[in-house]
């Protein structure tokens, strides 16, 4: 996402590399049990548990945060139309896909279904400034500390508040989620007020490293389309010689 659509914040480029990277890390390894190499506990280990949190709160926020630097002059209403229906494609292809691996357990309702979601709903949040922190906050406590069995029915289950998980392979859901976009939101007001932004826009860093995270960054959606696909395959192709 750039900055009034023209100037790229490397910042923002350099945290989604980032969380590219750690999710490199984790569906590999989640690769690696499924294919019975390892056998971590992703649903119970509090380290799985932490580090996955730390990925979907890095992705989210910085939805909020971009949203933000995007739209809150104006609604550019075409390039976010556009935006939204490349990831409601692309929700529907993980789901598709998922379903043909896991049948039982596919994703209904994963991190690239909550992003289109929270894209949809955060644009009336735009241009509430430091009400968005407090909200966010709001959404955060009540989707991490209540639950009620209402919630627990298939149609309710993208919304969140369950009392028991989901059978699903990847589960991002409105709450507590979407409090993390607001808190991106407000993050981003917060730093447009007090010159933060434009020392963002100016920072510069040649490093090969973040080049190589920006650019992961750049093409964030692509990558997450693909590299499970190649994870699984070559898992395949090495179970398959090995055997």
């Amino acid at each position: 996402m750039t900055h009034s659509g023209k100037q790229r914040i490397i910042v923002i480029d350099l945290l989604r590399g980032i969380a590219i990277g750690l999710m490199f890390i984790y569906h590999f390894c989640f690769d690696l049990t499924y294919y019975g190499y390892t056998d971590f506990r992703f649903n119970s280990d509090p380290f799985w548990l932490n580090f996955r949190a730390v990925i979907v709160s890095t992705f989210v926020g910085v939805v909020g945060f971009s949203l933000y630097l995007a739209h809150h002059k104006q609604w550019r209403r075409q390039a976010w139309l556009k935006r939204f229906a490349i990831l409601v494609l692309a929700s529907l292809a993980v789901s598709a896909g998922s379903y043909l691996m896991y049948p039982k357990s596919f994703i209904f309702f994963g991190i690239l279904h909550f992003i289109a979601l929270a894209s949809l709903l955060g644009i009336l949040f735009v241009r509430l400034g430091y009400l968005n922190l407090l909200l966010g906050g709001i959404i955060l406590l009540i989707g991490n500390h209540y639950s009620h069995p209402f919630f627990n029915q298939p149609a309710m289950q993208w919304i969140g508040l369950m009392t028991e998980g989901p059978i699903t392979e990847d589960y991002v859901p409105l709450f507590p989620w979407f409090g993390m976009v607001l808190v991106g939101l407000g993050l981003a007001y917060w730093s447009q007020n007090n010159q933060l932004l434009s020392r963002l826009l100016h920072w510069q860093n040649q490093g090969r490293a973040v080049k190589g995270l920006c650019f992961a960054g750049r093409h964030s959606l692509l990558i997450y389309l693909l590299h499970q696909p190649i994870f699984l395959g070559v898992l395949y192709v090495v179970t398959e010689i090995t055997r």
